[in-house]
């Protein structure tokens, strides 16, 4: 019995040897999940009071920093009323992108996740009057910031653009806005994209507004939350408390008033209407995706990512367009999520068509 002990115990030592022998044995390193700090011109010295000082969660791939390497950049927006962090632990962010490598799904890059979270909610990725230029703060503040403090591949070739619900429909009007920029984008279940039949001027969160005094009032209610985070990154007015904001509709007693002129200004941000002006910058891109769960809670997002696809389609512009069962946002965490099996292959193999040169 002691003979094949000992006889065990040295087989096991030869097979661990033979491994590290082997080329196609690695070491285990973890990813790390960083957090810094930035201060963003193109938010500084908003009216609203929106802190220019912002933070940035940012995945480094388990090589990053043993060798010269460079890596493409994944840029992930998070949703309304979320943030940075709680998007990277919900998805599971460093065990996602861990797995995803280490098992050679993916090849290594970082993900960056800034922090654009405002007081009603979210920044909608747009350039306010009011409360900052949002898009800006994404498309130049922080692809420079990464790319100065960072081990990336500065080419738009090599960063892609992502975002879920909020994020995913400040994903597209980006990637519209800044052609340069980005080599490829997906929008998780993006939100808002236009009018449809569950998000109009109808809708019962404008007639709360009007009869709201502060912000006090309309804190618990989501919808109307929303309207007015939509209206300070749309059409706000300084001169007009307690929201300042003008809004597309309004009531006076229970009588529906819609103002032309400012719902117009809506649609001018309403990606699917701004396709018409930039299809260079769509046509430009390597892929785009977006995708919907068919029971999303937001019965608008599954009725607008499918006109939104059947737009570019009808302008000739390729892209992905998934309906997958499931909710809004919902599938993406952990190993079997969206995120590990839909959204890193994707990048991998949309930012990597084109190798251009780099810095060493």
């Amino acid at each position: 019995m002691k003979k094949l002990s000992v006889f065990i115990f040295y087989l096991l030592i030869a097979c661990l040897h033979s491994q590290a022998q082997s080329p196609s044995f690695r070491p285990y390193h973890r990813g790390k999940i960083i957090t810094r700090y930035m201060v963003s011109k193109s938010i500084q010295g908003n009216h609203a009071g929106e802190a220019a000082r912002r933070r940035l969660t940012i995945y480094l791939p388990p090589d990053y920093g043993q060798e010269k390497k460079r890596y493409p950049v994944i840029y992930l927006l998070h949703g309304y009323g979320g943030d940075d962090r709680l998007t990277c632990e919900g998805i599971g962010l460093r065990r996602v992108a861990d797995y995803s490598i280490l098992r050679g799904h993916t090849r290594a890059a970082i993900i960056v996740l800034p922090d654009s979270h405002t007081a009603y909610g979210g920044s909608f990725y747009t350039n306010s009057t009011y409360t900052g230029k949002w898009a800006d703060f994404i498309a130049v503040d922080v692809v420079d910031y990464v790319d100065k403090h960072f081990r990336t591949i500065p080419a738009k070739d090599m960063r892609g653009l992502s975002g879920i619900s909020m994020g995913g429909n400040g994903a597209l009007k980006i990637a519209m806005l800044y052609p340069g920029r980005f080599g490829a984008v997906y929008a998780m279940t993006p939100a808002v994209l236009n009018w449809s039949d569950g998000n109009n001027v109808y809708r019962p969160p404008f007639k709360t507004i009007s009869r709201s005094k502060s912000m006090q009032d309309i804190e618990d209610d989501y919808g109307s939350m929303l309207m007015i985070d939509l209206g300070l990154v749309y059409s706000p007015n300084e001169k007009k408390p307690p929201f300042f904001v003008d809004l597309p509709a309004s009531y006076i007693n229970d009588s529906l008033v819609i103002d032309s002129a400012v719902k117009r200004r809506w649609e001018e941000n309403f990606p699917t209407r701004m396709i018409d002006q930039h299809l260079d910058a769509l046509k430009g891109l390597h892929a785009i995706k977006l995708d919907w769960g068919r029971n999303d809670e937001g019965k608008h997002v599954p009725q607008t990512c499918l006109e939104f696809s059947r737009k570019l389609e009808a302008y000739g512009i390729r892209h992905f367009a998934e309906e997958y069962l499931g909710g809004h946002a919902g599938n993406l965490e952990g190993l079997e999520g969206r995120f590990c099996t839909e959204v890193l292959p994707f990048f991998d193999t949309y930012l990597r068509r084109h190798q251009p040169k780099h810095p060493k």
